[in-house]
């Protein structure tokens, strides 16, 4: 591999690192802050500036995540034939919902029982991947207009669910409205819909297409320029669509008492589910931050890398990593495991009392302290790859 093509996806997974460094603060702040569980941090009448932006900072991750896999995607047919790439994406769509319900769902709830099931960003990826893998051989012009139609239109949908009597069912809701609708299934047993995997899909089918600019046919330069002026155009995009309060979010900004929180409104867009204003506003500056990346090299880029290039390890282990300190906490304040039983029955998580947890300020150390520890265990797992690429179930971990 060339210089140059490495350099290129380095830079890919130094920004996917980024985002799993600042995923791993918001799930630290799930279990570990005294509010977590009784308010939104981006409620106006009851945040702070901080905590507003603690928690928004994060909102960057999933989109990210989402659109690098597209990018990843496209990289990957320069190296094989359409047919081979298909193939994987069905195959590793499928084997991520069971990951995803089966791994991820325990991590959250520490639950055996299995008493609540999860679809959050991994079913998303699957689906998004699946479908990916079902029409990447159709023109590329064409999953591009799709990709646009998608991520640009889906929000036409909240007029159907605005309409009187309007109902949303178990297929609506996998598809675009999600807003954490739990589903009984089984007396006692329900899944939980987190992420719808419309607006993602398409999200994907656009990040795969911006994957062209890294492929030979454009040089580095003619690369960034298109990066930076693709960014600051959607973030353009989002200002003046969201001034104007007619499109593209579910929930209209308006003029508060301060003008720091009537800011907060302006910026506080909607993630659950995700609208065009929330996807143009982080993965415009996801754009102009992955242009200067390629460049851009350092022991901490370094350290992004190596994040990035083990992403799904990363974000199975954190969970777990998060969950048991949060477990350990749990019982340091004297709680005992008949009680830890009693919440994870009234609560999806186990080792998690409402209204209980820590200062913002311990939130933060134990965020380093977790992204300190993963550190050596993804940096021995990226070695192993390195050294075992003769092992092909790597490529779905």
């Amino acid at each position: 591999m060339s210089i140059q093509a490495r350099s290129r996806i380095e830079s890919i997974d130094m920004l996917r690192g980024l985002a799993m460094v600042i995923m791993a603060l918001d799930h630290v702040r799930d279990y570990f802050h005294v509010a977590a569980n009784l308010d939104d941090p981006l409620n106006l009448e009851t945040t702070t500036p901080v905590l507003f932006f603690t928690r928004w900072i994060t909102h960057f991750c999933a989109p990210i995540f989402v659109f690098l896999s597209g990018t990843s995607i496209y990289l990957q047919c320069l190296k094989k034939t359409k047919k081979e790439v298909s193939s994987f994406l069905l195959k590793r769509g499928f084997w991520l919902i069971l990951v995803e319900v089966l791994v991820i769902s325990l991590a959250w709830s520490f639950n055996p029982g299995y008493n609540l099931i999860f679809l959050q960003v991994i079913w998303a990826i699957a689906i998004s991947m699946i479908i990916l893998g079902l029409i990447i051989r159709l023109p590329f012009n064409l999953i591009l207009i799709l990709g646009l139609l998608i991520v640009f239109g889906h929000n036409l949908l909240d007029q159907i669910e605005a309409a009187p009597g309007f109902k949303a069912g178990f297929l609506w809701d996998l598809m675009h409205s999600a807003r954490f609708t739990a589903y009984e299934y089984l007396p006692n047993y329900a899944v939980l819909i987190v992420y719808p995997f419309l607006p993602y899909t398409g999200l994907m089918m656009v990040g795969y297409c911006t994957g062209a600019w890294f492929s030979p046919a454009f040089s580095p330069e003619n690369r960034k320029n298109l990066l930076i002026s693709t960014g600051l155009a959607l973030i353009a995009f989002f200002v003046i669509i969201r001034f104007l309060n007619i499109y593209g979010d579910p929930v209209m900004w308006s003029v508060q008492k301060k003008n720091m929180l009537t800011f907060l409104s302006f910026v506080n867009v909607n993630k659950y589910p995700p609208s065009l204003l929330y996807l143009t506003i982080t993965i415009g500056p996801a754009l102009i931050l992955l242009a200067y990346l390629e460049n851009f090299k350092n022991k901490f880029t370094d350290i992004l890398r190596t994040y990035g290039r083990v992403a799904f390890y990363y974000y199975i282990i954190h969970l777990y990593l998060v969950h048991l300190l949060s477990a350990i906490a749990f019982f340091s304040r004297g709680h005992t495991m008949a009680e830890a039983a009693k919440t994870g029955g009234l609560y999806p998580f186990y080792f998690v009392a409402p209204g209980e947890g820590y200062s913002l300020g311990i939130v933060y150390l134990v965020w380093i302290a977790v992204v300190a520890i993963l550190y050596p265990l993804c940096k021995w797992y990226d070695n192993y790859k390195m050294n075992h690429r003769e092992n092909w179930w790597l490529s779905y971990i």
